[in-house]
């Protein structure tokens, strides 16, 4: 099967909401690849090596891997990329024989579950990136470098503690959880319960519930919370719409319990979060 080579950028970063990727089905370039999924659930194949990916989850690629990206649902999907080589952090961190910032990349390790927190940090070094990117400033660049080798930490200090079950790659997900994540990727904004969606997909309340976690790495709620959390952020940042609007329109019952839930995900509550980043955005 035949694949496409890419020259990679020296650095380039970008976050679009899509149905399907621009990409050849096989490509493989001369660069680091860092894949974040924010929203929604696709297949992503490595090498020899597939994966069901769902929102939150961070993929590493080295330098001549084989990747392609596949949405057989057809829904929409919103992905973070950076792509870039190695010169770009050389001048500013030199290598030293004591630690290889990029060896995550040639461990084996593709395939990283994060935590709430961790999306949190993530996501605000992604944003960060992104801005000093668009608008170009004086140091950007060192900037940019600085943050992208924050990130390159973070990454391998997380491949070093990665259990031993999630080191070898292979399926993560088991088909039926893939399933109910793309229901709930879908249907966030209506009322779900553990019994009507264990009932939906005729497992019982509680092995749907440890078999969610086990396959995830989340409870059934904080993965719904998770969803409808992200979706809120984008209508904040977007759009003029009331808060108690927003709280409705991705499925929380009340004000209140948006707030606490908001608030104890991104650190802000919803008003202050629609302050600092529609600031930022200007």
């Amino acid at each position: 099967m035949e694949s496409n080579f890419y020259e990679a950028s020296n650095f380039d970063i970008s976050r679009e909401r899509k149905h399907d990727t621009s990409m050849p089905s096989r490509h493989y370039h001369n660069g680091y690849e860092i894949f974040y999924l924010v929203s929604g659930d696709i297949s992503y194949f490595i090498e020899d090596k597939s994966y069901q990916v769902v929102g939150g989850v961070l993929l590493i690629i080295g330098m001549n891997e084989i990747h392609k990206l596949v949405n057989a649902s057809g829904e929409s999907f919103e992905r973070i990329t950076l792509l870039f080589q190695e010169e770009f952090l050389q001048d500013l961190f030199p290598y030293n024989n004591s630690f290889d910032v990029l060896a995550s990349f040639s461990s084996g390790k593709n395939f990283m579950r994060l935590t709430g927190q961790e999306q949190s940090f993530v996501e605000k070094l992604f944003d960060k990136m992104i801005h000093e990117s668009v608008k170009q400033q004086p140091g950007s660049e060192f900037y940019l470098k600085t943050l992208l080798f924050e990130l390159l930490i973070f990454i391998y200090r997380k491949t070093e503690s990665l259990p031993a079950e999630e080191q070898s790659g292979g399926n993560p997900i088991h088909k039926k959880i893939f399933e109910i994540v793309d229901h709930l990727n879908r249907h966030y904004d209506q009322r779900q319960t553990i019994q009507d969606v264990s009932g939906k997909f005729f497992i019982s309340p509680s092995y749907f519930c440890k078999m969610f976690r086990e396959n995830t790495g989340f409870t059934f709620t904080e993965y719904l919370n998770n969803v409808r959390v992200k979706e809120a952020r984008q209508l904040l940042i977007g759009s003029t719409m009331k808060i108690s609007d927003i709280a409705e329109r991705v499925g929380f019952e009340s004000m209140t319990h948006f707030g606490r839930i908001f608030k104890e995900m991104t650190g802000l509550s919803p008003l202050k979060y629609r302050q600092t980043y529609k600031l930022e955005t200007v």
